[in-house]
């Protein structure tokens, strides 16, 4: 199969830069779809399988958020400097720098479906289509149900995280492979991890400022400034067609999720039975044709 055309560049935002990478002609007749990856403090590496998505001569935009990936990093700010909002501008900002602010698909996987949805709330004009995946509603039901999947956990790995979150020697080994038990059981179940999904992980390990701010020191133990955030009761506010995805072993649980598709007039939900947190890597055909089909519908 004929590898795909890409460009690059910097997106200007304020005294930072915004990374992107567009596959294919921003200049097609079919309006170009926005992929916003999670963490916060991550990159767009473990989402590239989607620029596939560019085979049908439909644009795929990539980014990575400021403080993570090849965009500016800021280890130095205060820590009030990372919030949704400034997330939010630089999308926006991303967007009309692009020119394509007038018509345009928005996929927002983990933390980015939390941000897909926190733009989506505020009516941007050129929006036509949302896909929120994997992702929670609200990081107090994200809490509950990361406590419930962690007592499933064999005695020793959940004697571990206690002992080391409690001393707060979250960096030692012990801590990291007893994280690591949980990861293969609910954030992707390819084992060995696909190298986009070690790459994403270890551009975040190489500067954790953002997502030990606003996230914590791993999925499951959130203490970071994002602990209390919810949009559930401004999801009504979204009237563009949504799909919210999610895995059966999704450490985004139905509980997580369903707030989504409940709150979002004519929202569809579409579980991947033998998927995680990350399905499109884990049933990435079934995954790429269920958002084919959506934004073709």
């Amino acid at each position: 199969m004929e590898p795909l055309l890409f460009t690059e560049g910097f997106a200007p935002f304020g005294p930072l830069e915004t990374w992107y990478r567009i596959t294919g002609d921003l200049e097609s007749a079919i309006p170009p779809l926005v992929v916003v990856h999670g963490g916060p403090g991550m990159s767009h590496d473990y989402l590239l399988c989607l620029a596939e998505l560019g085979r049908s001569g439909r644009p795929i935009i990539h980014y990575d958020q400021v403080g993570g990936g090849r965009s500016t990093h800021a280890p130095g700010k205060d820590p009030a400097f990372w919030t949704p909002k400034l997330f939010v501008d630089e999308l926006d900002n991303l967007l009309y720098f692009l020119g394509v602010a007038d018509e345009f698909d928005l996929l927002g996987q983990s933390w980015g479906g939390m941000l897909a949805a926190e733009y989506a709330v505020t009516k941007p004009r050129g929006l036509r289509r949302l896909i929120i995946s994997n992702s929670p509603a609200s990081m107090p039901l994200w809490i509950e149900a990361a406590a419930q999947l962690r007592s499933e956990l064999p005695a020793d790995v959940r004697a571990t995280l206690q002992v080391h979150e409690a001393d707060g020697t979250t960096d030692h080994p012990n801590y990291v492979a007893a994280t690591q038990e949980f990861y293969d059981r609910h954030l992707c179940r390819v084992i060995p991890n696909p190298p986009e999904l070690i790459a994403t992980t270890e551009h975040m390990l190489a500067d954790p400022t953002v997502y030990f701010t606003m996230n914590g020191p791993n999925e499951f133990h959130c203490i970071g400034t994002l602990k209390e955030w919810s949009i559930i009761d401004r999801l009504n506010q979204i009237e563009v067609p949504t799909l919210v995805l999610s895995g059966a072993f999704d450490e985004a649980t139905p509980s997580c999720v369903a707030p989504f598709a409940e709150e979002i007039p004519g929202a569809q939900w579409m579980v991947f039975e033998g998927s995680s947190h990350t399905p499109f890597l884990e049933e990435p055909e079934a995954y790429l044709a269920a958002v084919e089909e959506f934004l073709q519908d």
